[in-house]
């Protein structure tokens, strides 16, 4: 009798030790998971390029592309989104340069960067900062270099990529195309058109001279 009872003894510590390894397993396996695990993976809640440097942080700069599948062509012209916020002395965006762009402009001129104020948002939909006659064509999901020209903070160069215009930026809009130049008109030379001749012959009378 005593040696059943210790059999039995012994059966229920090996099926009580198997119930603990069983919930040990998931445990163990989320901890070999650590930080790499997919839930715990900080994702960026914006795709655009951001930066601070010298009290200036910019985020979420994008060159806003065609729609998916599809190219904004070489010699066309694309926005550039931002989001500007001075955290240190007053300062002014001065330009915005590309090698992609053969110019960039700014809708209004440089832009005025307040100390501590509100941000600055050139986020659309409309496009305020405008690549002009581009160098190459522009496809989603690539990258350009630009470069942020600041009179205090100095200049910054990020990889800023291009969005498709879908998803969240089918709404966007692309630069509004130039107006057609008027065809010049041809310009013909003048003639001058000479002046009729008088016609008829005054006659002078003679009066009689008195006697």
């Amino acid at each position: 009798m005593i040696r059943a009872s210790s059999g039995k003894t012994a059966a229920g510590r090996l099926l009580l030790g198997a119930g603990v390894l069983a919930l040990l397993v998931p445990a163990i396996a989320g901890c070999e998971a650590g930080d790499n695990a997919p839930t715990l993976e900080y994702h960026s809640a914006s795709s655009g390029a951001s930066v601070n440097v010298n009290g200036i942080r910019v985020t979420n700069m994008f060159v806003l592309g065609a729609p998916a599948g599809s190219t904004v062509p070489a010699g066309s012209s694309a926005g550039l989104f931002l989001s500007i916020y001075n955290g240190g002395n007053s300062d002014t965006l001065e330009s915005v340069k590309a090698p992609a762009a053969a110019s960039i402009t700014l809708a209004g001129g440089p832009v005025a960067l307040p100390a501590n104020a509100a941000p600055v948002n050139l986020t659309g939909p409309q496009p305020e900062v405008v690549l002009e006659n581009l160098a190459k064509p522009l496809r989603g999901g690539s990258t350009i270099p630009v470069t942020l020209q600041f009179a205090q903070a100095g200049a910054v160069t990020l990889q800023v990529p291009i969005e498709p215009q879908s998803f969240q930026w089918a709404t966007f809009s692309p630069p509004a195309a130039a107006p057609a130049s008027p065809a010049a008109t041809p310009t013909g030379t003048a003639t001058a058109t000479p002046a009729a001749p008088a016609t008829g012959t005054a006659t002078a009378t003679a009066s009689p001279t008195a006697s």
